[in-house]
Formats: C-alpha cells, structure tokens, sequence
C-alpha cells in the first residue's frame, strides 16, 4: 500500500520548520527516515508522490507531525495495492 503526498509545498515547509523544531535538508531528511537521497530529492522535486506506508510513517516521525497531516491513504486498499508509480499531480 503506497500513501500520497497531500500538498507539496506544505511538506517542503514543514522540513523547514518541522514539530520537532530541527530544520531538514534532504539528505539529512533521507538518513533519519533510512531511504537513499536520491528518493528523498525525488520526492521534495515532487517527482515521486506516492511512497510506501512505512516511509510515509517515518517521514512524519521525523519531522514531528501525524502522518495524515503530510499524507493520504488510497480511497481503497485496492488502488493502493496495484499503485507502483508516482501519484497523479
């Protein structure tokens, strides 16, 4: 099951001004969560916006907000079962 991103310019400020009050560049971002750089940069471009469920899970944790605030669950568990490319702008 793959999440989306809800809004893309809410989640570059919140890297910039996350709960946990530590600002995040993309890398850094992408070493506390434990994906490679290059998805991390992809998914700031909003080049990729539907992520794994444990990705979605610990990009909030890091960052210090409740996943929903940053990402959306498929409409139905089948949309997100069969969804293996980046979400639709």
């Amino acid at each position: 099951m793959r999440y989306v991103l809800r809004d893309l310019d809410y989640f570059q400020k919140t890297m910039k001004t996350p709960g946990r009050g530590v600002p995040f560049e993309p890398p850094e971002l992408a070493q506390a969560v434990g994906i490679s750089r290059s998805q991390m940069y992809r998914i700031v471009a909003g080049e990729v916006r539907a992520i794994q469920v444990d990705q979605a899970h610990a990009i909030a944790e890091a960052l210090g907000v409740a996943v929903l605030v940053l990402f959306a669950p498929p409409a139905s568990p089948e949309q997100g079962r069969n969804d293996t490319g980046p979400a639709p702008a």
